[in-house]
């Protein structure tokens, strides 16, 4: 069965994490797990539009993105997705632009060129992974009319999970979900659904966690079996969430 490794942006920040978690990556290709990995890129756009001159900012999450910025975010994205590529080896670099992998409709016109997406071109991500090479996607997505579109990585990697029907992993910056927002020792080893929806309720899953447990949630919709919300801030926590040791696992009822 496919893995996919949503690897975000703050993770790739430093160079030794990073290569270090492509080796972790190549390693679980070596041992026939077939990885999807979706990439982000948020500080380097961030950097990048700020030397372009370009003004950014953020609407419930998503970054307005202008028909300019979206030129720098390609780049930037592109080259990202090359260097992870390198690092784990046997590897390609790819955008929604390649084979049609991703297509998605306007999400809100006070977003501009933002995206969700609508497919995942399954058959051309598993004839790559057939040649045993590793898939390296960046969040970007053709619109009906061969426009390009940003779109939230997370929501990429849900829906890149629901087509292939993959497990995913989505490395961010904390350990996981926590019984208790105030105690970091309250690490929650799984999670159903409905235990998701009831916290996101009853406050107890607030702030920034509310959307990586929705993207898990997207996940299991879509036909995920599964999806971890782990640490990928370090090499060590990055290797344990990979090899299924660290995190918490987000489960469909009754799984």
């Amino acid at each position: 069965m496919p893995l996919v490794v949503k690897y975000g942006g703050n993770a790739m920040t430093d160079d030794a994490t990073r290569r270090t978690v492509a080796a972790e990556i190549r390693a679980l290709r070596d041992d026939g797990r077939r990885p999807v990995v979706v990439h982000g890129g948020g500080p380097f756009i961030n950097a990048a539009l700020n030397e372009a001159g370009l003004p950014h900012r953020f609407v419930r999450g998503l970054r307005v993105t202008s028909h300019d910025s979206l030129a720098v975010i390609e780049r930037v994205l592109t080259l990202l997705g090359k260097r992870l590529a390198q690092d784990i080896g046997p590897a390609v670099g790819l955008t929604g632009r390649d084979a049609g992998l991703l297509t998605a409709e306007p999400q809100d016109p006070e977003l501009d060129r933002v995206g969700s997406v609508t497919a995942v071109n399954g058959d051309a991500l598993s004839a790559l992974l057939d040649t045993g090479l590793v898939p390296v996607l960046a969040c970007l997505a053709l619109d009906a009319d061969g426009g390009l579109l940003n779109v939230n990585a997370d929501d990429v990697a849900a829906a890149v999970a629901g087509a292939l029907g993959a497990g995913a992993v989505f490395l961010t910056n904390v350990a996981g979900v926590l019984d208790d927002p105030g105690r970091p020792d309250s690490l929650l080893p799984s999670l159903s659904r409905a235990e998701a929806e009831r916290r996101v309720a009853d406050g107890r899953i607030g702030g920034g966690m509310i959307p990586k447990v929705g993207a898990a949630l997207q996940a299991l919709q879509r036909g995920a079996p599964f999806a971890v919300i782990a640490d990928g801030r370090t090499a060590a926590a990055a290797r344990l969430a990979l090899r299924g040791d660290a995190g918490t696992r987000v489960v469909a009822d009754g799984a």
